[in-house]
C-alpha cells in the first residue's frame, strides 16, 4: 500500500470512528435532555468542555503559529462546523426523536454535492438527480410519518426539530465544501481548540443562566456519564478526527459515512426504549443511502476523486 493509498485509509478509518459516535450521541442528548439540563445547556457543556480538552491537548504538542487573518476563518468555520451545525442540532433533537434525528444527518451527503456543485463546480449527472429525488423522498416520509404519529401541537414540536436538526446539515455541508483549505494548513487539534473556544464564547452569553440554575448534586450517575462520553467521545474524538477525513477525502466522499449514524442511533435507542423502530423509518434510511449510493456511483464519481 502506497503513502497516498494509507492516507486515505486514515481518512475512511477517521470518518467511520466519528460517525459511530455522533450515533450514539443523539441517544444520549435525548436521555440526558429528559432530566433537568436543557438543550442549551448540554450544548454549552460540550462548547466549553471540548475547548477546554483541545486547549490541554494542545500543550503537548507543537505550537503552530496563526496568523490574524486565519483566526477570523477560524471563527467563521466555527459558526458553520460547531455552533450552527452541533449547537442547532442538539436543540433539533430535543424537538424530536433521536431516530429521525439521526435519519435527517443522512441528507448530508445530498446537500454537500449540491453546494460543491455550485462552489466547487463538480459535475451532476441524471444519475446524481435521481439519487436526489430518491432520498428526498426519504426526507419527506420521516416529516410524514413523525406528523402522523405524533399530531397537534406534538406534531408541530417534531416537524420543528427535523427543520432543526435539516439545518445543522446544511451548515455542516457548507463547512465541509468551504473550509477544505484552511483545514489542510493546520493540525486538526489547533483547528478545534480555537474553533470551540470561538463557539464556547458565543453560547456562555445565552446559556449561562440555564446552566448555572441546574440542581447538580441531583444530576444521577448515568446522566454524568452520559454528557462526559459526549464531550470527549462526540465531540473532543470525533472534531480531532473530522479534519483527517476532512483533508484526504473528497467532500462528497466523507460526508457519505454520516450514514452510520442512524444505524448506531436507531438500535441504542430502541434498546433503551427513548424511541420505536417502524417499518416507515426503515423505508426512509432505506431511501436516503438508496440516493446517496445512486449519487455517489454515478459517472460522475471519476472527476470527483480527482
Amino acid at each position: 500500500m502506497n503513502y497516498r493509498s494509507n492516507k486515505v485509509l486514515a481518512g475512511h478509518l477517521a470518518m467511520l470512528t466519528a460517525n459511530v459516535a455522533w450515533g450514539l450521541m443523539s441517544p444520549m442528548s435525548k436521555s440526558v435532555m429528559m432530566g433537568e439540563v436543557s438543550a442549551l445547556a448540554l450544548v454549552t457543556f460540550r462548547m466549553v468542555g471540548a475547548a477546554g480538552v483541545f486547549w490541554l491537548t494542545s500543550l503537548w504538542l507543537p505550537r503552530e503559529k496563526v496568523p490574524r487573518k486565519d483566526l477570523l476563518l477560524f471563527f467563521v468555520a466555527a459558526l458553520f462546523a460547531i455552533v450552527f451545525n452541533q449547537g442547532v442540532f442538539m436543540m433539533g433533537i430535543s424537538h424530536t426523536s433521536p431516530i429521525n434525528a439521526s435519519i435527517v444527518t443522512t441528507t448530508l451527503p445530498l446537500i454537500t454535492m449540491l453546494i460543491a456543485f455550485f462552489y466547487l463546480k463538480e459535475p451532476i449527472s441524471w444519475k446524481k438527480i435521481l439519487g436526489i429525488a430518491i432520498g428526498g423522498a426519504g426526507a419527506v416520509i420521516i416529516i410524514v410519518n413523525s406528523q402522523l404519529n405524533a399530531g397537534g401541537v406534538v406534531g408541530d414540536r417534531h416537524l420543528l426539530g427535523i427543520t432543526l436538526c435539516f439545518a445543522a446539515q446544511f451548515s455542516y455541508a457548507l463547512y465541509f465544501v468551504l473550509f477544505k483549505g484552511l483545514v489542510s494548513r493546520y493540525s486538526p487539534v489547533t483547528l478545534m481548540k480555537w474553533m470551540f473556544l470561538f463557539a464556547a464564547c458565543c453560547y456562555l452569553p445565552f446559556s449561562w443562566q440555564q446552566v448555572s440554575v441546574i440542581d447538580y448534586s441531583a444530576l444521577p450517575a448515568s446522566t454524568y456519564g452520559n454528557i462526559i462520553f459526549i464531550v470527549l467521545g462526540s465531540t473532543w474524538l470525533t472534531y480531532l478526527l473530522l479534519p483527517t477525513g476532512q483533508k484526504y477525502l473528497r467532500p462528497t466522499v466523507a460526508s457519505m459515512y454520516n450514514n452510520v449514524q442512524p444505524i448506531v442511533a436507531t438500535v441504542v435507542a430502541v434498546l433503551w426504549q427513548l424511541d420505536v423502530f417502524n417499518g416507515l423509518k426503515a423505508l426512509a434510511i432505506l431511501l436516503v443511502v438508496a440516493g446517496v449510493y445512486m449519487v455517489n456511483q454515478s459517472k460522475a464519481r471519476e472527476a470527483e476523486q480527482r
